[in-house]
């Protein structure tokens, strides 16, 4: 928790909380279901928390704004943002269904009444949304073609869109796209080595 306290000095005492508790929940549930890495644990709250938290440095979610989280997995990066964002409501998206059965749980355990989970594969779910989250789930334009349909037509807002945590070299992946992006070097917000290559990439509706 120190790392997020390095960063988010101004987070609540009970967001801090909620936060320090994910460790517990997810050491539990790893024991029963690979939820994420088990050798990630011991960096949990860099690899995951932290990772996931780069998304809020860069934006402010709109109360009453509407996100889905595609690909989530063990619930990241919609669970800590959506602790962080109260007034925002979230849907962690998967295809395995076990792992979002932990989400649920560690939900209701937290008591965080902005998340729900859906079992389906993004191109089969069809729901208007503010943002679109998620953490390096493809290549980036399979991924911009299989959820454009996901996005509310918000012309007027210069902040929606995709926000898509990726690692190391994707100069392709942006150049396939044809469109313009903003890409964010994570090596900026944070100076763990982690974050080294790690970018945040927004793609404007």
């Amino acid at each position: 928790m120190e790392l997020i306290e390095k960063y988010f000095p101004e987070i609540s005492k009970e967001q801090h909380n909620k936060l320090e508790q994910l460790a517990e929940n997810y050491s539990y549930w790893n024991e029963k279901i690979n939820v994420i890495s088990r050798k990630d644990m011991i960096n949990f709250y860099e690899r995951h928390v932290l990772h996931s938290l780069a998304i809020h440095k860069v934006v402010s979610f709109k109360q009453g704004s509407s996100i889905v989280d595609i690909g989530t997995g063990g619930g990241f990066p919609g669970l800590p943002l959506a602790i962080l964002c109260p007034e925002s409501q979230f849907v962690l998206l998967d295809s395995i269904g076990k792992k979002l059965k932990v989400i649920n749980e560690i939900s209701k355990n937290l008591e965080l009444n902005n998340i729900s989970t859906v079992h389906s594969r993004a191109e089969q779910y069809n729901s208007p949304f503010d943002y679109i989250i998620s953490r390096a789930v493809t290549r980036l334009p399979e991924f911009v073609k299989i959820t454009k349909h996901l996005l509310k037509k918000n012309k007027g807002s210069s902040n929606n869109g995709i926000y898509y945590l990726k690692g190391g070299d994707f100069t392709s992946e942006i150049k396939e796209l044809n469109k313009k992006v903003h890409i964010y070097n994570l090596n900026e917000l944070f100076s763990e080595e982690f974050f080294s290559t790690k970018k945040l990439v927004h793609i404007p509706y």
